[in-house]
């Protein structure tokens, strides 16, 4: 009887392996490890929020909300980042569509979108190449977006391109100062800030980049972003309607 025993729960461990092993051979194949960029891509989106956090309670919250408020029928963001800006969207809003090249922070905005309840679309996407067809949006959204772009003028060309008549854009940037030693800080400083800060480059002079990208802008006004380091305290904030 023993010897019987034994031979079953043998056959029941050969049955068992063999059905292990057809499982295993039919599973994917494990994701490879994250790079060493992805790791740090990661751990950038995972502090974003928290680095930003005392300069949000300091009145940038509220620059979001007012500037937003000017937001209309069909809004595209660029850049939307882990979704700072999602909350403040008025009712007037029909469409929302919210593009963020960078994959870890587009989980973390399609995160917030969710929790907020949102209707809003996210796509993981460059400002280069936005997800719109020619003169299909009514607002174009970028805060903060301009000075982490390689070629400002391309994606300039790009909102206009989506922007149909009577549409607009709306902005929200940091730029290069108005006082001759705060922009030499910018300028000395310029290459460590884009390295720890994603590629911004705080030294760009954007309201005249905007305007020579055939946008004629009728509102604007400078500020300071406050509890942030000086050399990305100086911002414009404006609108523009869509080039003619």
């Amino acid at each position: 009887m023993a010897e019987s025993g034994d031979a079953r729960a043998a056959e029941l461990w050969s049955t068992a392996s063999m059905q292990l092993d057809a499982v295993t051979a039919d599973s994917p194949p494990a994701p490879p490890p994250a790079t060493a960029a992805e790791r740090g891509s990661r751990l950038k989106a995972g502090v974003y929020d928290l680095f930003l956090l005392t300069a949000e309670r300091a009145g940038m919250r509220e620059r979001r909300r007012t500037l937003l408020r000017g937001a209309r029928g069909r809004v595209l963001e660029i850049g939307a980042g882990t979704g700072l800006n999602a909350p403040h969207y008025p009712e007037t809003v029909d469409e929302l569509v919210l593009t963020e090249p960078n994959l870890a922070m587009s989980r973390r905005l399609r995160g917030r979108v969710r929790r907020a309840g949102l209707a809003a679309d996210v796509v993981c996407t460059s400002a280069e190449r936005l997800p719109a067809r020619d003169g299909s949006v009514d607002t174009v959204v970028s805060t903060f977006v301009l000075c982490t772009v390689e070629e400002p003028a391309r994606v300039l060309a790009e909102i206009a391109r989506v922007l149909r008549p009577g549409g607009q854009f709306l902005f929200m940037e940091h730029v290069r100062a108005d006082t001759d030693r705060l922009a030499r800080w910018q300028d000395l400083l310029e290459a460590p800030w884009r390295r720890f800060a994603d590629g911004c480059r705080c030294n760009r002079p954007l309201l005249e980049e905007i305007r020579r990208s055939g946008f004629a802008v009728d509102e604007s006004s400078r500020a300071e972003w406050r509890a942030m380091p000086p050399i990305v305290r100086p911002v414009v904030i404006g609108r523009a309607p869509a080039p003619a």
